[in-house]
């Protein structure tokens, strides 16, 4: 049966690939901009986003607007047969809005008013923002509705930051009374107020964190969290109501971050919650590339990893790039440029991990200001007889040869949880290694087993449902919010296994610490009892040394780094024990048969030569399949889309010289080059295969 998800449009065939178009910024240059359609039909691109930063070309003077340029833009686009993606502008004012109604500023948490300038700086609360933002919204889809060119609705851009002035101020006082059911006094217990006398008497007492101010009420700091991303999300809501009530058929998107450059998905929002409210997810795909502080397979790894939590936000639809480079960005601490032949790789990476785009910022460079030197499609040359544009061409054909993967996705066995409010109130502790406790860090080196070995993973947060995965890691699960413990204890007991580690189970949802011993809920299921954690400085050492006839077969002796939790298995069984230090011979990993399945406990931060022999026989046990049934050298991954009835794998080689994998015994056909190929497979550097196969039932 051959599963697939609706395109985003019916009028998409294929890929978009394209990307972010100013043409707002040279409408003295018609020459450009005729000169613009030729090139995108030859770059094989066949989508702009426009109007992300346009408000001021389209409404210079309040109620003043001049939408011509737009309307032979659009048309321009129709007739080139190029779709166009058409932008919300409130990511950035106009100066006639600032200078009329200051409110509109955003506040800083030292509470200064901000100046006009930059983007993303406006107040979420302000009425007067959001009335304007609505009224040119309801214009835009008025006058666009019926374009031919219309595909989709951009929605803002990269939504983020807080604003601290007197409006949200009250916001967050009155979410706050909603949320403790304008029960002062449960607040207090919630945030464990006794602490330095901070008792509130009065809800006009409340504020948000401060460096000047409140900053260690760990309650405190996670609701104030919750409610940026709360009013965040209710801002985008005020955006696209016009938008969904004139074009009910046309879907919309925010382009969501990582941070970077090293490529990790974006702290400030609760994307879980975001992404209830969107169409389809899109992300923009910013890694360094070629850097000099860790291997080039690790970047990949780690951007596949975030291409992963895209892909899960939504149960599995593919999502968009909006925007990647095609060659380098400008705001790096080292701008270094994509080598030859990585564009493609980097590309077809994405789309590997479930993307149905390749779209980039930006496709022209400016003349002026702060992006003229980041990387575009086309140069200051202005034509296309460059190495970029000549790679950004080669993109657009292979995309064409794949368009039969579009709308299709995979149903991975392996979950990892990664959840962003349990990463705010550990990065907000103050505990372990105060600079940087290593969560994230503690999920990549899980996750990069399974990328190595070329085994699809989706990375949920603690509270989606687990029944379907037959193995769900869950790295410093530090806060446990009501009914996650439960639940995983439930997927244990009809059959799943479950991993966890030093540092879970130790607080509830407001970050108050769970009573009667570690890891709090978590304890019945794991069958330990964690009594303290040692954090190490990195001149100790430390061993896990695994007991001879454990139930896993490994055998040896693994350094541990950062933490070591002192731990006493009760109904569990001790798989390795510590060699060193006070609690020399204590669990450093257990077991606990639980019901019909198990769960792990992994005390101390290892590396990778035990996160590989520990996971492998794991994966082995629980016959979980990669992608091919083959050896991959190091630093080359396999990831798959499926439509149920046809498999279609990609083989990318993350290394600065050639590899071979050797197929195994099933038939492929290479759609990159036409082909049915077997036996060795060899992978130039930086070299992508996309092989096609029958799905087996």
């Amino acid at each position: 049966m051959v599963k697939k998800f609706k395109s985003v449009n019916e009028k998409v065939k294929g890929f978009l690939h394209g990307g972010d178009y100013n043409p707002d910024q040279w409408l003295d240059y018609p020459e450009v901009l005729n000169e613009d359609v030729r090139l995108l039909k030859l770059a094989h691109c066949n989508c702009v986003s426009i109007n992300i930063f346009g408000w001021s070309a389209i409404e210079p003077h309040e109620g003043e607007y001049t939408f011509e340029w737009l309307d032979k833009v659009m048309d321009d686009m129709a007739s080139a047969g190029v779709h166009v993606i058409l932008s919300t502008p409130s990511g950035a004012r106009p100066a006639w809005m600032s200078e009329k109604y200051p409110e509109v500023l955003r506040v800083w948490s030292d509470r200064n008013r901000i100046l006009h300038g930059q983007r993303h700086n406006h107040c979420f609360t302000s009425p007067i923002y959001r009335e304007k933002t609505s009224k040119i919204n309801k214009i835009l889809a008025e006058r666009y509705k019926n374009h031919p060119a219309l595909i989709m609705w951009h929605v803002s851009n990269e939504y983020g930051g807080e604003c601290h002035c007197e409006l949200c101020q009250e916001a967050f006082r009155n979410w706050l009374k909603v949320k403790y059911d304008n029960d002062l006094e449960k607040l207090n217990k919630a945030w464990w107020t006794g602490f330095w006398s901070h008792k509130f008497t009065s809800w006009s007492q409340i504020e948000s964190p401060a460096h000047h101010g409140e900053e260690f009420v760990h309650g405190h700091n996670l609701d104030w969290k919750r409610f940026a991303t709360y009013q965040t999300i209710d801002f985008y809501k005020n955006e696209i109501a016009p938008l969904k009530e004139i074009t009910p058929n046309i879907l919309v998107t925010t382009n969501f971050m990582g941070d970077y450059p090293r490529e990790c998905v974006f702290n400030g929002l609760d994307y879980w919650k975001f992404a209830k409210e969107v169409d389809v997810v899109s992300w923009d795909n910013y890694p360094a590339w070629h850097n000099n502080f860790e291997k080039l397979y690790d970047t990949a790894a780690n951007t596949g990893f975030v291409h992963d939590v895209y892909r899960t936000l939504k149960g599995g639809q593919p999502f968009l790039i909006m925007e990647s480079t095609p060659s380098l960005v400008n705001w790096h601490k080292v701008n270094r440029g994509k080598r030859p032949g990585m564009h493609l790789l980097s590309s077809l990476q994405g789309v590997a991990h479930g993307a149905d785009s390749v779209q980039y910022f930006q496709w022209r460079k400016g003349r002026g200001a702060s992006e003229k030197f980041h990387g575009s499609v086309v140069d200051h040359c202005g034509h296309e007889n460059t190495r970029v544009f000549k790679e950004v061409t080669e993109v657009g054909e292979v995309l064409e040869k794949l368009s039969e993967i579009i709308g299709t996705s995979v149903e991975p066995e392996v979950a990892v949880i990664y959840d962003w409010e349990n990463r705010w109130a550990i990065d907000d502790c103050q505990a372990l290694k105060n600079e940087n406790k290593g969560y994230f860090e503690a999920i990549e080196d899980y996750y990069k087993v399974f990328w190595r070995k070329g085994i699809p993973v989706d990375v949920i947060n603690m509270d989606c449902d687990f029944s379907k995965y037959k193995l769900v890691v869950a790295p410093m699960l530090y806060m446990i919010r009501p009914g996650v413990a439960e639940r995983l204890t439930q997927f244990v007991k009809i059959g799943g296994t479950l991993v966890t580690t030093y540092f879970s189970g130790l607080v509830d949802e407001n970050d108050l610490c769970f009573l009667g011993g570690f890891p709090g809920p978590l304890r019945e299921v794991t069958g330990i009892w964690a009594e303290e954690i040692d954090t190490l400085y990195d001149t100790d050492i430390n061993y896990l040394e695994f007991k001879e006839g454990n139930e896993l077969g490994v055998n040896g002796t693994y350094k541990l780094r950062d933490y070591c939790d002192v731990i006493h298995a009760e109904t569990a069984e001790v798989l390795a024990t510590y060699k060193n230090d006070y609690y020399d011979g204590m669990p450093a990993l257990t077991v606990n048969n639980y019901g019909n399945g198990k769960a792990y406990y992994v005390a101390a931060r290892t590396n990778n030569d035990f996160d590989t022999a520990f996971f492998s026989n794991i994966i082995n046990n629980l016959k979980i399949k990669s992608v091919i049934n083959t050896e991959l050298p190091l630093g080359v991954t396999a990831q798959m889309r499926t439509d149920g009835e046809n498999d279609y794998i990609f083989i990318m080689n993350f290394n600065e010289e050639g590899k071979s994998v050797i197929l195994d015994e099933q038939k492929y056909f290479d759609m990159l080059v036409n082909k049915e190929v077997s036996g060795n497979l060899e992978l130039k550097k930086y070299d992508v295969k996309v092989l096609k196969r029958k799905t087996k039932n």
